[in-house]
């Protein structure tokens, strides 16, 4: 279905806005170059105009904080199914990216600076050079898709091949031209399909086990997620969204980057904000979590984009972060929870039944 708005100016009188155009796809670059919050606050720019050597050149390319490469292709007007093809050909050129081409696709962007500094200044974290590019996504941005470009995308995105489009519309008023825009497909569910993949191209059937990541650092602590029951993600939707993906009795094998795997469980809901969030507390009295726990969960409560999300969990098997498992060529992945489809995934599971005494308990 053709993604449209309509704005109007409120008023006794409400007048609507006279629709406009862009006057070029530089200037569309040029925005979204200034302001990355147009396509999403959880990227980094890393390249534009980057030469493919496929007869083309690719418009934008971002990072994403688990190191999935973004594609951005950008048209002004409306899209022909011509130019999923063509990004699908970029992404071929993608594919082969390594940590040294992509340092210096990004010393070109930034005039000489550096990708891993950049990097750990944007998302708090060091880049991993063997998760950098591991996966990525193509997102087309475009102000309006033809119905055979929306099909072909549909079908992609079926078959877990992470392509997405973000419909702009272009509005004029007395103060300027006003922009609006919005997703094809929830990002979550390009996301989703991105992390689940491997640079190798080896899939298998998923083994219906989750992975999940928890970050124990000054904002979250392991030790109260072991005692209270719960995995949690917070600042921004590229990091809670996945939550989502879990529901009640779901198994999940969570590690804490940095150390390693510490534990698994079975979740007993579905995410929900701190403010929702309630914790049986060592008197045995079910309390709100925020009373409970009082670091920064505290803090950034009211704001729906950055607050904190829970996912209730009955732990199973747990260790503290001095114990954690972190063997040789285990699986990783920077997002909050995923289910990974490589046969990596599948050993680190086989060797992960072997260290946790009483992951099948219930079963």
């Amino acid at each position: 279905m053709p993604i449209h708005h309509s704005l109007w100016r409120v008023g006794a009188q409400p007048a609507r806005l006279v629709e406009a155009s862009l006057p070029s796809e530089a200037l569309l670059e040029d925005m979204i170059v200034a302001a990355p919050d147009i396509l999403s606050r959880q990227w980094m720019m890393i390249g534009r105009q980057e030469d493919t050597g496929f007869s083309g050149r690719i418009d934008l390319l971002a990072l994403a904080p688990d190191g999935t490469l973004i594609l951005i292709e950008l048209k002004r007007g409306k899209t022909p199914r011509e130019v999923v093809a063509q990004a699908l050909d970029y992404a071929t050129w993608a594919e082969g990216l390594q940590a040294q081409d992509l340092n210096r696709i990004y010393a070109r962007f930034s005039k000489g600076g550096s990708l891993d500094d950049a990097f750990a200044a944007r998302f708090g974290q060091k880049l991993d050079p063997d998760t950098l590019n591991q996966n990525h996504q193509i997102v087309i941005v475009a102000s309006e898709l033809d119905a055979a470009s929306e099909r072909i995308v549909g079908y992609l995105n079926r078959r877990d091949i992470p392509i997405n489009v973000l419909c702009f519309q272009v509005f004029e008023t007395d103060a300027g031209q006003l922009l609006s825009r919005a997703w094809l497909l929830d990002p979550i569910e390009t996301q989703v399909a991105a992390s689940s993949s491997s640079a190798s191209g080896e899939k298998e059937p998923w083994n219906g086990e989750f992975y999940a990541s928890f970050g124990h650092d000054g904002e979250r602590d392991w030790e109260d997620a072991r005692r209270y029951g719960f995995i949690s993600a917070g600042g921004g939707s590229w990091y809670t969204g996945t939550l989502k993906l879990l529901k009640d009795g779901d198994l999940v094998w969570v590690k804490a980057p940095g150390y390693g795997f510490v534990g698994v469980g079975r979740a007993r809901g579905s995410s929900v904000p701190a403010s929702d969030f309630t914790v049986t507390d060592e008197a045995g009295v079910e309390r709100p979590a925020l009373e409970v726990m009082k670091g920064h969960y505290r803090s950034v409560a009211d704001d729906p984009e950055r607050c904190e999300y829970f996912v209730p969990m009955e732990w199973l098997a747990t260790r503290p972060l001095s114990q954690a498992v972190n063997e040789t060529g285990m699986f990783g992945n920077q997002n909050t929870v995923c289910a990974p489809r490589t046969p990596k995934w599948r050993h680190t599971v086989e060797r992960l039944k072997e260290l946790f005494p009483g992951w099948d308990k219930g079963v």
